[in-house]
Parts: structure tokens; sequence; C-alpha cells
């Protein structure tokens, strides 16, 4: 039996039961490194870098999968969701919501099941760099894996 040389996440476990190919790394995590270092430990575009965010909305959270090189209008959110306001999950809410600890959320396994809202351009990329549901951890996957979730479409992306 071959031994693993990454760590078994539940994102790792929840993909190797659907049997989806990923490119796991590591890398030293930095507080508050970002998607930048992780683009740079990778070496590859940090717009391909998506960031997996937790958001709430009248008390109901949801996930939000960006570019690394955007962010989220939540005014544009908050209009798409039909609800006056959206918001990030508190870290405490966050956890408890996926499991994952901040900066190592993945959208994948997560403890709650929860609508997933992808960011237009990421459909269209060759491949991505999404978290592992560890830090330091990403994973190389084709952004068609991402169909797997329950997700819709949608175009919230404002510039850093």
């Amino acid at each position: 039996m071959q031994k693993k040389d990454f760590p078994m996440t539940t994102a790792i476990r929840f993909l190797k039961s659907k049997k989806i190919d990923f490119v796991p790394y590591e890398y030293e995590y930095l507080e508050k490194g970002g998607t930048k270092q992780t683009a740079d430990e990778l070496q590859v575009d940090e717009h391909s870098v998506v960031k997996t965010l937790v958001f709430e909305s009248e008390n109901s959270p949801f996930i939000v999968l960006m570019h690394g090189d955007r962010e989220v209008s939540t005014k544009e959110m908050a209009r798409h969701l039909g609800v006056k306001k959206v918001e990030p999950a508190k870290i405490e809410d966050a956890f408890k919501y996926t499991g994952y600890m901040f900066g190592g959320t993945s959208p994948f396994g997560t403890k709650r099941a929860m609508k997933v809202y992808i960011e237009e351009g990421i459909m269209a990329l060759e491949k991505i760099y999404i978290n592992g549901g560890k830090r330091g951890f990403i994973i190389e996957i084709k952004p068609d894996s991402l169909k797997l979730l329950d997700y819709e479409i949608v175009s919230v992306a404002i510039p850093k």
C-alpha cells in the first residue's frame, strides 16, 4: 500500500469518494499570507487561486468561491440573494458551519451543507488551486470538479 504524503482531510476524503483527481501541494502557512502567498509559493497566477469564503445573510450561511485577486461585493451578493445585507461569517461561526479552521477552509466536505456561489470566471479556468481543508494545504483541480457542490454561478467580483 502506498504511503500518503499529504494530509487526509475531510475535503480529501470527499474528493476521493467521488473519484476526483487532484494534485496536492503543501507549504508553510503564514498568518495573513492569503492567496498572494499561495500564488507565490506555487508560482501560479493569483487569479487561479480560489478563496473559499463563508458569508451569512439573515443567519443563513453560504460559501462564495472567489478569485484570489478579487473581492466579493457584498452589495451585489445581497442583491443577487434578494436580501438586505450579506456579511462575512465570524471566524468561530465559519468553523461551526464548515468544520475547518480559518485559513484552511475548503468547500468540499463541510460539516453543514451550504449553498456555494461560484464567481463566473472560475469555471472558465483550465485549473484552479483551492484549499484542501488545512492551513498550508492547497489542491489543484479542474473547475468541473466544483459541479459536485450545490452551486450557482454569480458575478459579484470587485478588484482587490
